[in-house]
């Protein structure tokens, strides 16, 4: 660890695997209401556990960015954080919102939550993802405005580099799309409409910065390539990352009351999408066979090149098959685009946090990696996480496919509850599978226990110290 105050990042690292694990679980209680429908009701109907499962990730994957700048920028600006104690406040800020806002959905009715926290005087609540009370949702905008401060006054009282710039217009992005979760019109097309400039335009536009900052950085630190031949990939990789992904919104206005001229733009731009998600993964793999040193940590090596890989099939090629107005169709809000939402999410965002933590904590910890046999129980969670998602994705396909013929393309559609019997058989396969990547979690985070034991007994890599 170079700077002093790069500690910040570790409370965050950790609070975000927690709640990394606490969505995991509620994944696995939706699975099994979807195949045994009143398991754990009316304790936890199926309605809270999605908001559980979707808000936590939310949170857990902002979380992890925001340690992971906190980490990387005061490295790439060669100086210490601008404001320490502020990060450090904010991370308790941030904690206690986002638990007690998980309390309000487990233990009131949703309605009577809302009640609580005064949503009839300024009515944000009940839309998916943005569920969050007004008040949780003030609080979130007051972590992200004295996070961007921190940052933003790090960045230019320092060295300026194309990894934390590209960060801070991302993290930039993400604060101000963030704020149409306040504007909640009555009119529904117009409500849709602006929705997405929150969901689509954070994980499809300004989080994809995020992500190629964060990998450029891990490449840097561990190839050992030259810092310019990084960052004229990353130029180029952003530059069309944004303009696939802002124009390419319009994937999501196929059905909802907008104009017909959003049919083509939105197939056009939407299926250019996969491109920059392809430049990662021949960026990815270039740099680490142009790589000058072999860095200890081979683990976060593994999880940068699956970052990229996993990132292109899920949010490139998975969101490719379903992007095309005439295929969109038949195919929105089916068990398709949970299978595309399923790999894209964690191959693009959960994988590069998964990268960076496993990158810096060794470093947090005062050394520069973890030891060999640690790093091997990590590739173990890396190849099972990987492979039981995968099949995950491929078991939500083959459900996908069913359905659509099923219920909404064969001369005699059935009814939607009998389609959902037909493909039960693949919600117990996910289910299953769901099971083996919470094995490769908890192998993933025993990993880093198993590190901190071989070093007190002096077994694996050398201090950060030796090795500088």
């Amino acid at each position: 660890m170079k700077y002093q105050s790069q500690a910040v990042a570790k409370p965050y690292f950790i609070a975000a695997i927690a709640l990394f694990v606490a969505q995991i679980l509620f994944g696995l209680i939706m699975g099994l209401q979807y195949v045994v429908g009143d398991f754990l009701f009316p304790e936890i109907p199926f309605n809270v556990a999605r908001m559980v499962h979707t808000n936590a990730l939310i949170v857990w994957l902002l979380m992890a960015f925001m340690g992971a700048a906190y980490y990387l920028v005061p490295e790439e600006s060669e100086r210490e954080l601008a404001m320490p104690w502020l990060a450090t406040l904010m991370f308790w800020v941030f904690l206690v919102a986002a638990g007690l806002t998980v309390a309000g959905y487990l233990l009131v009715p949703y309605s009577s939550l809302a009640k609580i926290t005064g949503n009839e005087f300024f009515p944000t609540m009940g839309r998916e993802f943005l569920e969050q009370p007004t008040i949780t949702k003030v609080g979130i905008v007051i972590v992200a405005l004295a996070f961007l401060a921190n940052i933003g006054l790090t960045i230019l009282k320092g060295r300026k580099t194309v990894v934390s710039l590209v960060l801070l217009i991302g993290l930039t992005g993400l604060a101000v799309f963030f704020l149409f979760a306040f504007y909640n019109p009555t009119n529904l097309v117009l409500d849709k409409y602006y929705w997405w400039w929150v969901v689509h335009l954070w994980v499809e536009g300004v989080w994809e910065l995020i992500l190629g900052s964060i990998l450029a950085f891990v490449l840097i630190k561990t190839t050992g390539v030259d810092r310019e031949v990084i960052e004229k990939w990353l130029y180029i990789i952003i530059a069309m990352t944004l303009i696939t992904g802002i124009i390419g919104t319009g994937h999501h206005y196929y059905w909802i009351g907008t104009p017909e001229y959003w049919q083509l733009w939105g197939s056009i731009f939407s299926a250019m999408e996969p491109i920059p998600f392809f430049m990662m993964t021949v960026f990815a793999f270039n740099m680490v066979n142009k790589r000058r040193r072999n860095h200890p940590n081979k683990a976060a090596v593994l999880w940068a090149l699956g970052t990229a890989v996993m990132a292109f099939l899920g949010a490139g090629v998975w969101g490719f098959l379903h992007t095309l107005a005439p295929v969109n169709y038949y195919t929105h809000g089916t068990q398709i685009t949970a299978a595309h939402g399923h790999m894209a999410f964690y191959g693009a965002y959960v994988m590069i946090n998964l990268t960076i933590i496993s990158y810096a904590m060794p470093i947090l910890n005062g050394r520069e990696a973890n030891s060999p046999r640690s790093q091997v129980l990590e590739m173990w969670s890396f190849w099972l996480m990987t492979i039981s998602m995968v099949f995950i994705t491929l078991f939500l396909t083959a459900a996908g496919i069913l359905q659509v013929y099923l219920q909404r393309f064969s001369d005699n559609p059935l009814p939607f509850m009998v389609v959902q019997e037909k493909i039960a058989i693949f919600y117990w396969l996910r289910e299953f599978t769901g099971l083996v990547f919470l094995i490769g979690l908890i192998l993933y985070i025993w990993s880093f226990f198993a590190a901190a034991k071989d070093a007190k007994a002096g077994v694996g890599a050398e201090p950060t110290g030796a090795a500088a």
